[in-house]
C-alpha cells in the first residue's frame, strides 16, 4: 500500500498528509514523518505540509513530493528540524550553501546558527601550505650568509627576481579519471558512424589533489564533509570532454602512468546491422 493511503492525527483535527511522508529533494529519496516537516512554524516546509492540501504540491513520477534544492545538503536541514540543533562534521566547507538552503526553507534560527559559524575565524589547515602539510610556514625565511671578516658580493643569478616570496611547491600524488562511454559503428565501419558518447567522468584521489586539479568543475557537493588529506571516489566532472580533463591535468603538472579498459558489444537492434560498444576506461595520472 502507498504511503499516502495512510493518514496522520495532529492536534488540531485530521491532517490530509500520511504519518511518513516521501520526498524527493533534487534527485535525493528522504523519508520523515510529517510532524518532522511541521516541527518549526512560519517556515517553508510548515506552510508547504500544514497550510496546502497534497494536491497542490508538485510531485515525483513515482508520487513523492519534489523539492528542487540540493538533495545532498538537505540531510543537514532535515536533521536540525528532528530535534532543532544544529551538529555539523568536524570538516564542512559547504556552510555557506547550507547558509544558502536554510534561507530558502525560511529556517531563522538555523540561519542565525550558520551565520555565527561563518564570522568566527578559520585556523589554516595542513591542506593551506604549499606543500602540501609540512611543519611551519615554508619559504618564510631568508638564507642568511656566515659571518665573515671580509665581505663578499655574491652576484644575482639570472633566475633571480625582486620578489621576496619563492613559488609554491607542488604536492605530488595520484589521480585517476574513469569514464563510461558508448559508439556506434555500422555496416563495414562506414565514416557516417556515430562517434564516442560519454556518460560521466569519475575521479578518484586526494580531495584536496583533485580541487586543486579541477576546482569548480568538480561536483564536490556529492561529498561535501571529507577532509582535504583523505581520499575519495565520489567526484565526477560537470563536463562530458574528457580531453578537457586531460588538460585539466597537464596544466596541472601530471603525467599519465597507465590505462586500462574493458568494452562489450552488440546490436543496436533486431533488424539493423549496426553495432553499439560501450567501454569502461580508467586513466591513472601521477605528479612526482
Amino acid at each position: 500500500m502507498a504511503l499516502a493511503d495512510s493518514l496522520c492525527e495532529l492536534a488540531d483535527g485530521e491532517s490530509p498528509f500520511p504519518a511518513v511522508v516521501e520526498l524527493n529533494v533534487g534527485g535525493q529519496v528522504y523519508v520523515t514523518r510529517h510532524r518532522t516537516l511541521v516541527a518549526v512554524p512560519d517556515s517553508l516546509l510548515w506552510d508547504m505540509f500544514s497550510r496546502s492540501s497534497p494536491q497542490e504540491l508538485p510531485k515525483d513520477s513515482k508520487g513523492r513530493f519534489f523539492l528542487d534544492r540540493d538533495g545532498f545538503l538537505f540531510r543537514y536541514v532535515l536533521d536540525y528540524m528532528r530535534d532543532l540543533r544544529l551538529v555539523l562534521p568536524d570538516y564542512f566547507p559547504e556552510r555557506s550553501r547550507l547558509l544558502r538552503e536554510a534561507e530558502y526553507f525560511q529556517l531563522r534560527e538555523l540561519v542565525r546558527l550558520l551565520g555565527q559559524q561563518l564570522e568566527q575565524p578559520t585556523p589554516p589547515s595542513e591542506d593551506s601550505w604549499p606543500d602540501g602539510g609540512s611543519k611551519g610556514p615554508p619559504c618564510s625565511a631568508k638564507p642568511r650568509l656566515a659571518a665573515s671578516s671580509s665581505s663578499v658580493t655574491v652576484p644575482a643569478s639570472p633566475a633571480s627576481s625582486s620578489s621576496d616570496s619563492c613559488p609554491p611547491a607542488r604536492r605530488s600524488g595520484y589521480i585517476t579519471v574513469g569514464y563510461r562511454g558508448s559508439y556506434t559503428i555500422g555496416r563495414d565501419c562506414q565514416a557516417d558512424a556515430k562517434f564516442r558518447r560519454v556518460a560521466r567522468i569519475t575521479v578518484c584521489g586526494k580531495t584536496s589533489l583533485a580541487k586543486e586539479v579541477f576546482g569548480e568543475t568538480l561536483n564536490e557537493s556529492r561529498d561535501p564533509d571529507r577532509p582535504p588529506e583523505r581520499y575519495t571516489s565520489r567526484y565526477y566532472l560537470k563536463f562530458n570532454f574528457l580531453e578537457q580533463a586531460f588538460d585539466l591535468l597537464a596544466e596541472a603538472g601530471f603525467h599519465m602512468l597507465a590505462c586500462s579498459s574493458t568494452g562489450t558489444c552488440a546490436y543496436a537492434s533486431d533488424q539493423g546491422e549496426d553495432k553499439i560498444w560501450t567501454s569502461y576506461t580508467e586513466y591513472v595520472f601521477c605528479r612526482g
